[in-house]
């Protein structure tokens, strides 16, 4: 029997979702990738709510992607998202890459989060 690819993301990240939850205070920085765009979101897992997101389809940095690369466009979502947080005051996060391997596009946006001001 053959494990595919995204089975073992979903294991992946079901064994991060037991130790990393949001709450008020240090909200979860989730990440999700897909092959042509990168999203971010805050959550405060306590409430179930969302309190900030941005991505490459997102009106603030839609306009900067076009002709990058998607690692540079995953850099531009990471300091949206810290500029996003700053603005509702959040300064400190839990970082969840969602069972993502933390390299390429994933690092990239958790970098440029954190030179923008994110701490996690």
């Amino acid at each position: 029997m053959t494990i595919k690819k995204s089975d073992s993301r979903l294991r992946r990240k079901k064994r991060i979702r037991k130790k990393v939850n949001g709450t008020p205070e240090r909200p979860r920085l989730s990440i999700f990738r897909t092959a042509k765009h990168i999203y971010a979101q805050v959550i405060d897992d306590v409430d179930g709510k969302t309190l900030a997101t941005a991505s490459t389809l997102s009106k603030d940095v839609k306009g900067d992607v076009g002709g990058v690369n998607k690692t540079e466009a995953a850099k531009k979502v990471g300091a949206a998202i810290a500029k996003a947080c700053a603005d509702k005051g959040i300064e400190k996060v839990v970082f969840d890459r969602n069972g993502f391997i933390y390299h390429g596009r994933i690092r990239a946006l958790a970098e440029a989060a954190r030179e923008a001001g994110l701490s996690f």
